[in-house]
Parts: C-alpha cells; sequence; structure tokens
C-alpha cells in the first residue's frame, strides 16, 4: 500500500456532496425508514443480545491512547436526607468522569481529519477547544436497522484470528457466504475477530494490539455495498500494525473522512455469535443510537441486537 494507492481508493470510495454540501451524516442517511422497517422485520423469536462492555475501571483503556480513560465513578451522595423531609427517605446519587471512547463506542466523523478536512470538505478547524462544531457525535441521530454478523473468525475456523491479520474483502465474502445472506444497502455490518476474548479472558494488555482488523481493502467492500455502519470487537477497529509504516490510521481516514461511515468499537459479538451459529440465523434488529454528547468526538452506545 502506497499514498498513490490510497489517494486512488479516497476517490473510489468518496461520499462528499452525495447527500448534500451541509451533510454531517454520511452513510447513516443510507438508514430509510424501509431499512428500519427490514430490521424490524428479523425479530421472531425476542431474544436479545447486549453487545456492550461494562463502564468500569476494569476497561479496555491502559493508557495506550492519551486521554481515554476507563470510567473513574464516584458518590455524591449516600443516603441522603432530602431537606424538609422527615420520612426517613435517602437518596443515593453518583457521577463519572471517563473518555466518551473508553469502552463500546461510535467514532464521530469528526474524529479523524485529513489534509485539514473533515467528512463532506468541512474545515478541520471547526474542531476547536469547544469540541466538534461540525459532524460531532449528536449529529448522528438514532441508529437502529438491520444488523448483520460477519463472523470472519468463524468463516475461517477460528475462535479468534491472529494479532495483525488484514481482513479483506474477499474473507467478508467467506463470511456473507456463511451467514447465507446478502448485505444489502443500509445494513449495519458487525465484524467479529475474536480479539475482545482476550480482555474476557482477562488478558488486558494483550488485547489493544497487535490485533486483528479491517484492511484498506475492505473499505472499497463496504463503498459498493453501500453500508450504513461497521463496528468491530477490537480496540483499533482496523488492522494493526498498519499496512504500510508510514501510513496512519488509514482505514480510518478512507471511512470516517471519505466516505462518512461510522465505526464502531469495542464491541461485545461473543454471545451473539454463539447463538448465530446454533440456529444459523445471522440478521437481527439493531438498536445502537449513542449518548448524543454535544459537539463530542466519540459517543459511549449500549448496543442491543434483537433475534
Amino acid at each position: 500500500m502506497t499514498p498513490d494507492r490510497l489517494r486512488e481508493l479516497a476517490t473510489v470510495v468518496n461520499n462528499w456532496g452525495r447527500w448534500g454540501t451541509d451533510d454531517e451524516r454520511g452513510t447513516l442517511n443510507l438508514i430509510t425508514d424501509a431499512a428500519r422497517a427490514r430490521g424490524a422485520s428479523c425479530v421472531r423469536t425476542g431474544k436479545a443480545f447486549s453487545l456492550a462492555l461494562p463502564l468500569s475501571a476494569a476497561g479496555p483503556q491502559l493508557g495506550q491512547t492519551p486521554g481515554r480513560t476507563n470510567p473513574h465513578r464516584w458518590m455524591v451522595s449516600i443516603n441522603e436526607a432530602l431537606p424538609g423531609d422527615r420520612s426517613g427517605l435517602g437518596v443515593n446519587d453518583d457521577a463519572v468522569l471517563m473518555g466518551l471512547q473508553a469502552a463500546s463506542h461510535w467514532d464521530a466523523l469528526a474524529h479523524v481529519s485529513f489534509r485539514g478536512q473533515l467528512y463532506n470538505g468541512f474545515p478541520a478547524s471547526t474542531v476547536t477547544s469547544n469540541g466538534a462544531t461540525r459532524c460531532g457525535i449528536d449529529k448522528v441521530g438514532v441508529v437502529a436497522g438491520r444488523g448483520i454478523l460477519l463472523d470472519v473468525a468463524a468463516a475461517k475456523g477460528a475462535d479468534r484470528l491472529d494479532g495483525g491479520y488484514a481482513i479483506t474483502g474477499a474473507d467478508l465474502d467467506g463470511a456473507e457466504r456463511q451467514a447465507g445472506l446478502d448485505v444489502l444497502p443500509g445494513d449495519i455490518v458487525l465484524v467479529r475477530t475474536g480479539q475482545i476474548r482476550l480482555l474476557k479472558e482477562g488478558r488486558r494488555t494483550e488485547y489493544p494490539v497487535p490485533c486483528p482488523g479491517l484492511s484498506l481493502a475492505a473499505v472499497e467492500w463496504f463503498r459498493r455495498r453501500d453500508v450504513a455502519a461497521v463496528a468491530t470487537d477490537n480496540y483499533v477497529f482496523e488492522v494493526y500494525p498498519y499496512e504500510a509504516a508510514d501510513l496512519r490510521l488509514p482505514v480510518h481516514r478512507l471511512c470516517l473522512v471519505e466516505m462518512g461511515l461510522l465505526l464502531g468499537e469495542n464491541w461485545d459479538l461473543e454471545a451473539l455469535s454463539a447463538d448465530c451459529a446454533a440456529d444459523r440465523v445471522y440478521e437481527f434488529l439493531l438498536t445502537a443510537t449513542p449518548e448524543p454528547f454535544t459537539c463530542g468526538l466519540g459517543g459511549p452506545v449500549h448496543p442491543v441486537a434483537l433475534k
């Protein structure tokens, strides 16, 4: 992968102006009412799966990304009586300090800029000390539709892909065949690598990197299918180490800046993948609306899959 090839890919996947010059939602525009109805029609048994990591001090943040901290929660009041109350009522309350991308989250489109521009050509200078005035997480809105699990690890006969494995379009094709369905425009794709097993097994220091993840070759696959959003079960989203030593976060650049594709990280897909393997049903209604932090560069999310 060279800078010239990266520029070619950027031209191929670019969505600037597709939904108007003021658009700040990118491929989420593909989740139409019909796409949401398609997702709702996937609910047949009522089984529900939480895809979120617990919000705790034992989360995936180990200082590898400056400023991203696991949640620090403290008590504001403990069985505190309200002024004037003589009934014996006690109130408990707490507060939290955390990075917005600490655990399971979506990256805002403004999370990455390239050569002074964000998605849709907005100036990178629209991100200030006050946050993202353009393409922030508060512009995302409701995220709900048909979710598709592409279990790349299982399709390759593995519980977990090796660290540094780069997932290609051919790998996604194989997982799609295993699922027995077609990814359609407006679908939300969940890509399982199995990497999060390390975190769940208590191997926190091994979880972040090296990690299997999506390659530059996978980005064009998402563009051809008109996928609305993609989430993975790893820390970086894309493969690490990167495909070229002098290209940092190249998949983020193509997805967020060029395509306007919402990216999710640190999603727990283990229970869902086991159920999909058991009943051979890899589609479901997915609800995954981030907390709408004004001007936020990311948003905590509690995704739920309903089958």
